[in-house]
């Protein structure tokens, strides 16, 4: 499958349905999710393997891994609105994923590679923290986004676990104005993404 064409596919996956501001809820935009997942397939890390995406949301990240060859797939978020709209939108997409309902630390299991676009920290500082942690215990490799403004704490937290990590993108993130506080129609936010490799590499 060509970029572009994942990409397509990827527009098609539908956003909240009931956003919540403390969680952070913003979909990540399909040019992006595509960007990013065709960068870990090109480095072997998709086709064929197990991923696990921590923060699924509506399952973007998951159903494109899935849509590129994943072996199995697993997305887990704490909303289970957001999980219904993810299992339709896997359905659509004829993708099969295991999503789980719990927290991303409360996660239990390991897999080849995780694809997240955690809580960029914006509501409650910090908020990525918990998801990178897990992240690091589960997989070997790890593509994570992140604002670009935090880059020193993530590259902090990633030394610190004994892991390794690079900036591999960066990405004007549009945030739609979907909560009462945002001031304007959209907001274009600078993001970076990770790839970490830990210790079991």
């Amino acid at each position: 499958m060509k970029k572009k064409d994942l990409e397509m596919k990827l527009q098609k996956v539908r956003p909240f349905q009931d956003p919540k501001a403390d969680l952070e809820q913003y979909i990540t935009p399909a040019n992006i999710a595509a960007d990013l997942l065709f960068s870990a397939y090109v480095q072997g890390d998709i086709a064929d393997k197990n991923v696990l995406d921590l923060g699924c949301g509506t399952g973007m990240l998951a159903i494109g891994a899935r849509l590129l060859g994943a072996k199995e797939v697993v997305g887990v978020d704490i909303d289970p609105k957001a999980l219904e709209v993810a299992e339709e939108n896997a359905s659509e997409q004829k993708a099969v994923i295991h999503f789980l309902h719990m927290k991303a630390q409360e996660f239990q299991g390991k897999a080849d590679t995780v694809v997240m676009n955690p809580p960029f920290g914006a509501q409650r500082r910090h908020a990525d923290r918990p998801f990178l942690e897990k992240a690091l215990e589960s997989a070997p490799v790890i593509y994570s986004l992140h604002l670009a403004e935090t880059q020193e704490f993530v590259e902090s937290l990633i030394r610190s676990n004994g892991a390794t990590g690079e900036v591999q993108k960066r990405y004007k993130f549009e945030i739609p104005h979907t909560f009462a506080f945002h001031k304007k129609a959209k907001k274009d936010v600078e993001v970076i993404l990770f790839r970490v490799q830990t210790s079991q590499h």
